[in-house]
């Protein structure tokens, strides 16, 4: 029965319940939304540091790639991955290697919404 389940309602699924708890550390836990997503940052490296999030990505697909824990998942498995082939010197590689092309779009376009927007106040 759960193999006739279409992939992009587990996809729906996975990411919706990952948005939940988001929202749940908020509004519960009364986390301010930087410390949420911090929080959801480290969890998303964390399950990459025990094996745990390849798996999610497998069965959930965008599910689990879109939300912010797979930027906390990227982190982790560039850094493993550059420090199998260069030592330790890998972990200050890694950690770029497959964020680099989302941090630098988020620094260029923040900048020019900058340039033509301002600020209320």
């Amino acid at each position: 029965m759960w193999s006739q389940i279409s992939p992009f309602v587990w996809a729906f699924l996975v990411g919706g319940a990952i948005c939940v708890i988001g929202q749940l550390m908020m509004d519960v836990g009364k986390l301010t939304p930087a410390h949420t997503m911090s929080t959801l940052v480290v969890i998303g490296a964390v399950l990459d540091g025990v094996g745990l999030y390849d798996p999610l990505i497998k069965f959930a697909g965008a599910g689990a790639t879109v939300p912010i824990t797979s930027f906390g998942n990227a982190l982790v498995h560039g850094a493993l991955t550059e420090i199998e082939q260069h030592g330790w010197i890998g972990v200050l590689m890694g950690i770029f290697t497959l964020t680099s092309a989302g941090i630098s779009s988020a620094i260029i376009f923040s900048f020019l919404a900058s340039l033509f927007v301002r600020p209320k106040g």
